[in-house]
């Protein structure tokens, strides 16, 4: 099921400088906030997201369509690879499940984010530029060789890094080390696949 996959401004209405009454005057927008908390909820225990919803609003809103739509319940975190001792990524998401896959986001290479795939970073596995859905994977460690510019994906677009973890790293280094099958996966991905597999029961939006 699971192929390999190498992974707000605040608007003020300007007001004249003559005097306005209360009945005309405009109210300021709404906030759109900088950075969107989700809880990740697992049999390992809760991860908890920051999204990039300024830097990259394309992917954070991505991924928020899964959150909100609850395509990511009863997902799993399916692949642990380890650089070393210290670093390396968990992996998890939807897989190819026809009933949860929408239709995938336009890339956006840390080049124009302006993040990178350091300790904690969250980022979109895929194909070739273009094809992400909701496969996901959190970084461990410094791995900025996935950032755009590098040549390690296949081309040098990189990965759509999106956000960060800010609670929860125990759990995301906890699940990097446990078991995997020697035998099961698909070319790189062979030998790094979770037995068993550590079970997404719920991702929601916590703002």
């Amino acid at each position: 099921m699971y192929k390999a996959l190498l992974l707000a401004v605040i608007c003020l209405w300007p007001f004249s400088s003559q005097a306005q009454t209360h009945d005309s005057a405009v109210p300021a927008a709404v906030t759109a906030p900088a950075l969107v908390h989700v809880s990740i909820e697992t049999t390992a225990g809760p991860i908890v997201l920051a999204l990039e919803a300024e830097r990259a609003p394309l992917t954070t809103a991505n991924f928020l369509a899964y959150v909100d739509q609850h395509k990511l319940d009863g997902t799993v975190f399916y692949r642990a690879m380890t650089r070393g001792t210290e670093s390396g990524l968990i992996q998890g998401g939807v897989g190819s499940d026809p009933d949860r896959v929408l239709p995938p986001v336009k890339h956006e290479p840390t080049t124009q984010t302006g993040l990178s795939h350091t300790d904690g970073v969250i980022s979109l596995a895929r194909f070739a530029p273009g094809t992400a859905t909701a496969n996901f994977f959190i970084i461990i460690g410094d791995m900025r060789f996935l950032d755009a510019g590098r040549a390690t994906s296949g081309d040098t677009e990189g990965f759509a890094a999106f956000g960060h973890v800010v609670e929860g790293m125990d759990i995301v280094r906890s699940i990097l080390h446990m078991p995997v099958s020697p035998t099961e996966g698909i070319g790189v991905m062979k030998g790094q696949m979770l037995d068993p597999q550590v079970r997404i029961l719920k991702v929601h939006r916590i703002d």
